[in-house]
This record gives C-alpha cells, structure tokens and sequence, in this order.
C-alpha cells in the first residue's frame, strides 16, 4: 500500500530534475514503527530537495491519517551494477 501511495503522489508531481538525470523512485516499505519510518527505493535519490521530502511526508500523512504524528522518510539509492569495480 505505500508503493501504491508513493507511486500516485510521483505521478502528480514528479520530483525536480537534478542535471539530466530525474530521480526514480521504485518502491516503498516500512523501516520503523516509533516514529514510522517510510524508506524509499530507488535511483539518484540523493537529488532529491527537501521541499519534495515535505511533500511525499504530507501526502503519505493525509492518506494513512497521520496527523499530529512525526514521519520520517529514508531514500536508499540503488547503485548501477553494470558500472565496472576498479577497472583493470
């Protein structure tokens, strides 16, 4: 359910371009129970600017009825794998 709520907050207001590259956000789960912690999956995460943080906490607030709660959000960045380790 907090895929589904990640993915529709994205698709009304996509997050900024950072340079050429628009972060991509995959999936969400639970990282924590007090306070909740929402970690978020996905690519060049680490562009992401803290008004778009508001935004994803305000939206996940509203829709699992939050209010007065504090909300933590984690990005983790996934790494490309094909990206070579110390070339030889």
């Amino acid at each position: 359910r907090l895929t589904r709520v990640l993915h529709a907050a994205v698709e009304q207001q996509p997050p900024p371009r950072k340079g050429i590259f628009r972060p991509k956000m995959r999936y969400a789960h639970q990282g924590g129970q007090n306070p909740p912690l929402i970690i978020v999956h996905g690519n060049a995460l680490d562009a992401i600017p803290d008004s778009y943080r508001r935004y994803l906490e305000t939206r996940f607030r509203s829709e699992f009825k939050l209010d007065g709660t504090p909300l933590r959000i984690e990005f983790k960045s996934s790494q490309n794998p094909y990206i070579q380790q110390g070339a030889k």
